[in-house]
């Protein structure tokens, strides 16, 4: 390890800025990690890059992940050409016939997924999109309500991938009630504000209370004047690739160019025109059981399986094979060509990933964590303790994209303190839970949001700018709630 003190932020202000001035997230991380590279391996720079890439690519993590993102790569294209998605969403339809019901739905989908944020992340997205779609609501607003419900319902609901693991974490430190670091979580639970405050919030923009913010705000006025629900800028080859292809409009400063309307149409696939000739006889009755039960088959193995996302992803790709080919939707060529082309689609977030991975392993070793800590223990007391912690365990998280590797390296410097300051150890384990929710909430090259903007169709940066407002607000939000239960002496 090289402490080289305030210039450990260094890799992660490069992504930051380079992602915000190219808006090419793989090339700021690229940029991010040759920085680390630097900083870390001198005039062997390269060596250290090389290393770092082998490093993060034998991470169990990574690879566990990879595995799950390949797999939900294959499961999404089978919905697709299978025409699950196209059903589900004309079933749902049938209860929705408006804007307002189609967010409400889809945060409704977001919580009943509360089992794993991948999981949830990716499953609202491809359902979805297709549905808010039609009601002209951006594929913007859709990424901020369920990327806002994702981890903080996962964080909540002490039945999933994440409380599991943080309950783990607070038994491993000696926290326990009744027996168990699992009585521990349950304790917390009222102390994850962050968690409660992004599910209000996720709640309030969902149903149109909570007002437009920021970027969100122009992706809705534009969505309304042209039905243009992709971000600004989207090329005509991803537009077809999402098959929103627009016709030449003029409304305002919002018009859309008439080349990059004709690009978008005459590039989109000769199967998209075929799928939309024939559409109305095939969805006169539309069968959701299609996306439904293999859906519901991963849910239920995942929970069976303690909480084993991996298991519960092969089970529903299995469950969706059998029955398409048992209703001839597909034939056995055509599944083959389905999983080759999810693997396929889920390159750029592999990529993305292991990147955002080598980061992780760089911030270790340029001693990220210790400069932070070190840079607010001269302000940390007993009374302080929780809302330091939170503020530290988000900016980290945000910062770095490391959001359960955070909780796992913080929770054991955290609980010695809290009970050297007579602080409630729970509580402070809360805020790091907070803190590790904020992270994946927010930032760029975490794996939530690339996963998140992958389903929807966008870039994870514009997907980023939406939510950033929300998230902010709920963090200041929870923030204060951690500086009242400080003083307070809860």
């Amino acid at each position: 390890m090289q402490d080289v003190g305030a210039l450990a932020l260094l890799p992660v202000v490069i992504i930051l800025v380079v992602a915000v001035l190219t808006r090419r997230t793989l090339f700021a991380m690229l940029c991010g990690t040759l920085v680390g590279a630097v900083l870390l391996g001198g005039w062997g720079f390269f060596d250290s890059w090389i290393g770092y890439f082998g490093t993060a690519m034998a991470d169990e993590t990574l690879q566990w992940l990879m595995l799950v993102v390949v797999l939900f790569g294959i499961l999404i294209t089978l919905f697709e050409r299978s025409g699950a998605v196209r059903e589900f969403a004309a079933w749902a339809e049938r209860f929705v016939n408006s804007r307002r019901k189609s967010t409400v739905l889809s945060f409704l989908l977001a919580i009943v997924l509360f089992v794993d944020d991948y999981l949830n992340v990716l499953t609202v997205g491809t359902s979805m999109k297709a549905v808010t779609d039609r009601y002209r609501v951006p594929r913007t607003e859709l990424g901020t309500i369920m990327k806002l419900t994702a981890a903080p319902i996962a964080v909540i609901v002490p039945f999933s991938t994440w409380a599991l693991f943080f309950a783990g974490l607070l038994e491993a430190q000696g926290v326990t009630a009744n027996g168990s670091g699992f009585g521990a979580y349950l304790e917390s639970i009222p102390y994850i504000f962050f968690g409660w405050i992004a599910l209000a919030i996720a709640a309030l923009v969902a149903f149109g209370v909570f007002p437009k913010l920021g970027v969100l705000k122009k992706d809705v006025v534009r969505a309304e004047a042209t039905g243009d629900v992709l971000p600004a800028g989207t090329s005509a080859e991803e537009r077809a690739a999402e098959g929103v292809l627009l016709e030449p409009v003029e409304v305002g400063e919002f018009a859309v160019s008439g080349d990059d309307a004709e690009r978008a149409v005459a590039t989109a696939p000769a199967a998209n025109a075929t799928a939309v000739a024939t559409r109305a006889p095939e969805l006169a009755k539309p069968r959701p059981w299609n996306f439904l039960v293999p859906i519901a088959v991963m849910i239920a193995v995942t929970i069976l399986t303690e909480v084993d996302v991996l298991k519960g992803t092969v089970a529903a790709l299995l469950v969706a094979i059998v029955m398409y080919t048992v209703q001839r939707r597909l034939k056995v060529k055509a599944v083959f060509e389905a999983a080759f082309d999810g693997v396929g689609s889920m390159l750029f977030v592999i990529v993305l990933t292991a990147l955002a991975f080598m980061v992780q392993h760089m911030n270790i070793d340029l001693r990220l964590a210790d400069f932070v800590i070190a840079s607010t223990e001269p302000v940390m007391i007993g009374a302080l303790l929780p809302a330091m912690v939170f503020l530290v365990c988000g900016v980290y998280a945000y910062a770095t994209g490391s959001f359960w590797d955070l909780a796992a390296v913080i929770t054991p410097i955290v609980i010695p303190l809290a009970l050297a300051m007579d602080v409630n150890p729970i509580i402070a384990g809360a805020a790091v839970f907070s803190g590790a929710a904020l992270g994946s909430t927010t930032c760029l090259y975490g794996d939530g949001i690339i996963l998140a903007s992958r389903s929807i169709g966008i870039k994870p940066l514009n997907l980023m700018s939406a939510i950033l407002p929300y998230a902010g607000i709920a963090a200041v939000l929870s923030l204060v709630g951690y500086l009242v239960v400080g003083f307070l002496g809860l």
